[in-house]
């Protein structure tokens, strides 16, 4: 009996032996491929998340209206075209921007709502910008925030936006005078409104643009014109414009240079410096498409898009009419590529293959939508203490006067005299 118990003894400690050992090599066969697998999935879905991460994000841009900024917003439309509407949201801040502040500003935050938006651009950055991105990062810091001709302080848009980029008034408010000179005006006429003139940009290039005159030996006049975001609204603002050209160009004669710092302004301007003489070297936000084809009469559907053939067009009709000479632009739209390219540049960024201050890699998503463009820049310069701000980038595309034939001027190779970067 005894003999039988201890044989069943030892029978279920074997038993007990056995179980143990299968099921620790059941388990390390599991462990082992299953780290096996894991590494395995980890690789492949290492590169399908990172492609996945270039398609898996929202891109928002947000505009003034055709009718206040036709170019910035053909450019959101051109990248929404790219990109598809799934992917990129666009928006319109109001006319009136200045009266519907607070319209304004959650226009603009309304966009951080969706969970998949990784960066919104506003361009142009009217007043309540700075105020919008700053109640999106507190929210949603990791949405990239990129203000495009921002009319605000430039300190204080800095403070909020990842990237601030505007034309470079600066460089401009020497050049454009230049320019002038080189084409034998002999005054040069600046029209604008209080609003416009508060800005430390628009000041600052009326300061620069008075010293370049002295340079060059020419008069500098400023003229006041109704603001469009006032009650006259757009339609009384232009017909400001209509009715005093003729009398500025009695007054100042037919060898004075014209440049507005409003939009709207600059289709009558060129329409009546077209009819009554005077010289137009470029728009405040130059463009083939700003103020031309309304002032030109000229329907440009057929080119949408194609700026060499918008270009041609809009030289034509400026020759057609006895502009030779007197009228100039940029090739590329400044509002249109701005719009496109800084949201190219954020998806660069998102995909890691930029840096969001970086001007090189600016200038390349820029030049996506401006090929063959030359142009240059800076970091925009405090005037007060010389020191230069990191995230506040300044631009601009070389001078192209329409003729028969054209030609650029070269301004983009100019070097600006460094007194200049802090005149005030």
């Amino acid at each position: 009996m005894k003999n039988i118990k201890k044989i069943i003894s030892i029978l279920l400690v074997l038993s007990m032996i056995f179980v143990l050992v299968a099921c620790g090599n059941k388990t390390t066969t599991v462990d082992t491929s299953t780290e096996e697998s894991t590494e395995e999935t980890s690789e492949e879905s290492g590169d399908g998340e990172t492609a996945e991460a270039g398609d898996d994000f929202h891109i928002g841009i947000v505009t003034g209206s055709v009718s206040q900024s036709e170019d910035d917003r053909r450019g959101a439309e051109a990248f929404q075209a790219k990109y598809g509407e799934d992917r990129v949201t666009l928006a319109i801040y109001p006319d009136n921007f200045t009266e519907e502040l607070e319209t304004t500003i959650q226009t603009i935050v309304n966009l951080s709502d969706d969970p998949k938006m990784k960066a919104i651009i506003v361009n142009q950055a009217v007043q309540g910008t700075t105020e919008a991105f700053r109640q999106i990062k507190e929210k949603r810091p990791d949405i990239l925030c990129i203000a495009g001709e921002a009319h605000e302080d430039p300190l204080e848009v800095a403070s909020a936006a990842d990237l601030s980029l505007r034309n470079d008034f600066v460089a401009r408010g020497y050049l454009i005078i230049r320019t002038a000179h080189e084409l034998g005006c002999d005054s040069f006429v600046h029209i604008s409104f209080p609003r416009h003139m508060s800005y430390e940009s628009m000041s600052r290039r009326v300061a620069i643009m008075k010293a370049a005159c002295e340079e060059f030996g020419m008069t500098f006049e400023m003229e006041t014109a109704p603001d469009p975001t006032t009650d006259v609204g757009v339609p009384g603002a232009q017909a400001y414009i209509l009715e005093h050209v003729p009398e500025w160009i009695e007054k100042y004669g037919t060898n004075s240079a014209y440049f507005c710092t409003n939009d709207a302004h600059t289709e009558p301007l060129i329409k009546q410096l077209l009819k009554y003489g005077g010289y137009f070297i470029e728009a405040d936000l130059p463009s083939p498409l700003m103020g031309y084809p309304g002032a030109l009469g000229i329907d440009l559907t057929e080119e949408a898009g194609d700026f060499e053939k918008i270009l041609a067009k809009v030289e034509a009709a400026v020759v057609e009419k006895g502009g030779a000479d007197r009228f100039g632009t940029w090739a590329f739209s400044y509002g249109y590529t701005l719009s496109a390219g800084l949201a190219e540049h954020a998806v660069n960024v998102i995909n890691g293959d930029s840096e969001i201050t970086d001007i090189d890699d600016i200038s390349k998503a820029l030049a996506i939508y401006s090929p063959g463009a030359n142009w240059n820049g800076s970091n925009y310069t405090n005037a007060d203490t010389g020191v230069k701000v990191e995230n506040d980038v300044l631009v601009y595309q070389d001078t192209y006067i329409m003729g028969n034939p054209g030609h650029f001027m070269g301004a983009a190779d100019v070097e600006v005299p460094e007194k200049y970067f802090t005149l005030k």
